[in-house]
């Protein structure tokens, strides 16, 4: 008994290059394995792209899934592109998919793991005070491409702000994420979209963020249920369109799976908010038409 072969379970593993171990080993191993991963301090730059789910691993699809192959577009937009966007007038087939609220502990490492499968680069607009929670949760999806978005640090409703406050918000989830990641934000989201055309205005002003709302919305935020969030998105979603999601519900992201597939599966093609920008045209006469396969 004492030489029975015992794999190490992968939410064990914590990203360790283990293989197989006698019954002792694989005891010895697991418990050094689990002080060592909350003994990792979340600051550590060494552990950049290295934050994992270790509660819940996202199955690997059976079979082939789409995939998203666009390159990397070019995300510099010039600041005369525009205050406010709910879409982007496009020439092609592109849209952006964003989530809200985030970083989130379980819920976002587990989307990570199904955007990855599928080359979809998202942009998640973070809240400040859940990026000094979570840093390393920030750092692994920076690390794998993904665009940050200013979410404001405590999720008021900035509408009902004075200007100074308007500005603290901005400037400490800008803070909060150039601590966790050292990168910049090149758009923001009002929380709740409540942002008034004043506030807009100073925001483009001092800060250089358009204001980013969306085109679509399946209302995830009052859990309808996977199926029900993926069918409105794949119902309302048009070439250039920004797609609204909240990795802070389970619900959203077990519906991601179906939804990135069937928008994929449509001809879609994923870029971040900026890529949006960037593709900006002017004229709806120079805009290419989508026949999306059903």
């Amino acid at each position: 008994m004492e030489n029975k072969p015992h794999k190490i379970d992968e939410s064990i593993r914590c990203n360790l290059n283990l293989g197989v171990l006698t019954r002792r080993g694989f005891i010895a191993a697991t418990t050094a394995t689990l002080a060592s991963c909350k003994a990792v301090s979340p600051l550590n730059p060494e552990n950049v792209g290295k934050q994992t789910n270790t509660n819940y691993r996202t199955p690997y699809a059976s079979g082939s899934v789409p995939r998203n192959n666009i390159g990397n577009p070019s995300s510099n937009f010039p600041s005369s592109a525009g205050v406010t966007f709910s879409r982007v007038l496009v020439s092609g087939n592109y849209i952006a998919i964003t989530f809200d609220d985030g970083p989130h502990p379980q819920n976002t490492p587990r989307l990570l793991d199904i955007l990855a499968v599928r080359n979809v680069k998202a942009t998640f607009y973070v809240i400040g005070r859940s990026v000094d929670l979570h840093p390393g949760v920030l750092r692994r999806t920076v690390a794998e491409g993904h665009e940050i978005g200013n979410h404001s640090h405590t999720h008021r409703l900035l509408s009902k702000l004075s200007s100074s406050e308007v500005r603290q918000e901005m400037q400490r989830c800008q803070e909060a994420v150039g601590r966790a990641a050292g990168v910049g934000m090149r758009t923001m989201r009002p929380p709740y979209g409540g942002l008034l055309q004043s506030q807009r205005e100073l925001v483009h002003s001092e800060f250089g963020y358009p204001t980013i709302l969306w085109s679509v919305d399946p209302l995830d935020w009052k859990r309808p249920g996977p199926s029900v969030v993926t069918s409105r998105i794949l119902a309302a979603t048009t070439a250039g369109g920004i797609v609204l999601a909240h990795d802070l519900h389970s619900q959203t992201v077990d519906a991601m799976p179906a939804t990135l597939d069937g928008l994929l599966r449509k001809g879609y093609n994923f870029v971040t908010v900026s890529q949006l920008i960037a593709m900006k045209i002017e004229t709806p006469g120079a805009q290419a038409s989508l026949t999306p396969t059903n």
